[in-house]
């Protein structure tokens, strides 16, 4: 069973999945599906809610099920994006993410390029596989 499948019977089929035999208790998943409810005003406060009690899951997921109102509801999904920048400042400094991003706002564009070139490692200069070093002997 797909955790989203719990967040379909919640918003709109109001199926109940876990009254199926065949469907356990630990395929709900509160974090994804409390998540995916996050994204939508009408249903915020109730996924808030679900997070900051410690029920069981099957209650957690009668109460969205008898609770939120049926209708359509998706959203894409939001996912971190990966910068360059802060992943070459972690390296560079030893940084943790948190302290890469307060870095990265008192940095130049100049301290930027300076930390990438020193960073950059030895390889092939392009695709071809060329490495830029002559293939004579002396």
């Amino acid at each position: 069973m797909n955790p989203f499948d719990f967040v379909n019977s919640i918003n709109s089929t109001k199926k109940d999945l876990l009254a199926d035999p065949e469907v356990s208790e630990t395929s709900y998943v509160p974090f994804v599906i409390n998540k995916s409810l996050s994204y939508f005003p009408e249903t915020i406060l109730l996924a808030n809610d679900m997070n900051k009690s410690h029920i069981d899951n099957k209650l957690q997921y009668h109460y969205l099920l008898n609770t939120v109102r049926p209708g359509k509801r998706y959203a894409k999904w939001v996912k971190r994006e990966d910068d360059s920048d802060i992943e070459a400042v972690r390296e560079f400094y030893g940084y943790s993410m948190d302290k890469a991003l307060q870095a990265l706002h008192i940095l130049t564009p100049e301290n930027i390029h300076y930390i990438k070139q020193k960073l950059q490692r030895g390889g092939n200069d392009d695709q071809t596989g060329n490495t830029g070093r002559s293939k004579t002997k002396d």
